[in-house]
């Protein structure tokens, strides 16, 4: 498909989606969220594609927030039932995704980091939930992933203060998986996305379902829901192949059957 505000490139077995408003700090307006669910989608879809990767074009930012012109007239009816639903699409992809944010990602960008599996920060990476400034909130779930990760008080902080933390301070508190030097973000989210494309495809898709189970359910249904993937992993060709391979000595290779 052809897209105004973003880039997808196939790496087989992976792919990187590239946000691409560099003039505008990467701004997301809901035209380039909508084309990115598309994209998620249609990636989600393709059996060639194992694991994705999110990063802004440009080195000054992942993404700096929403577009506020385009949201400074919006009625609660139209933030309600309009297009900014985009972002409920992005939350149901069921492959891997990592975040690869070198400079900004506050408000939006940073929630939208949030919507990945794993985030890989550049060492000038800025993040934060700057909206109070804005005289509003978080809207794309930034008040509660931040909350099931940091706590409550780290969450208060940043949501109440609107302050910016670095990369550094967001890894010691557990909300970011590695930071590199800088413009190293991306190629080191595109190791990591290969690694994850290695493994057994439908455990891989299952493994995401049962871990975002815990932050969804409370422990007795998690714990139900993943004994239920775990057995059913046992019907598919890859565990077979998988313990086979170990039994053998050899690397397993699995096709997603």
């Amino acid at each position: 498909m052809d897209y105004q505000y973003i880039v997808v490139e196939r790496e087989d077995p992976i792919a990187v989606i590239t946000l691409n408003r560099p003039q505008q700090l990467n701004a997301l307006n809901w035209q380039l969220v909508g084309e990115l669910a598309d994209a998620c989608e249609a990636l989600d879809r393709d059996e060639a594609c194992r694991c994705m990767v999110l990063t802004g074009a440009g080195d000054k930012a992942f993404a700096a927030g929403a577009d506020i012109k385009e949201m400074a007239g919006q009625t609660p009816v139209t933030m309600l039932t309009g297009e900014f639903n985009a972002w409920d699409r992005i939350r149901r992809v069921h492959k891997p995704m990592i975040a690869a944010v070198g400079g900004y990602a506050l408000g939006g960008g940073l929630e939208l980091a949030m919507h990945c599996d794993l985030i890989i920060a550049s060492e000038n990476a800025k993040f934060g939930q700057p909206e109070i400034n804005l005289g509003i909130i978080p809207g794309a779930g930034g008040t509660q992933r931040l909350a099931r990760t940091l706590g409550k008080f780290v969450t208060m902080e940043m949501v109440l203060t609107g302050r910016t933390y670095t990369a550094q301070e967001l890894f010691q508190l557990g909300l970011i998986n590695q930071v590199v030097p800088q413009g190293q973000h991306l190629e080191r989210a595109k190791e990591i996305a290969r690694t994850i494309a290695e493994k057994a495809p439908i455990a891989v898709r299952l493994g995401k379902e049962a871990v975002l189970a815990a932050f969804e359910t409370p422990l007795e249904q998690g714990l139900a829901t993943e004994k239920r993937l775990f057995a059913m992993l046992f019907s598919t060709e890859d565990q077979k192949e998988g313990m086979a391979a170990f039994v053998e000595k050899r690397k397993g290779e699995f096709k997603g059957k």
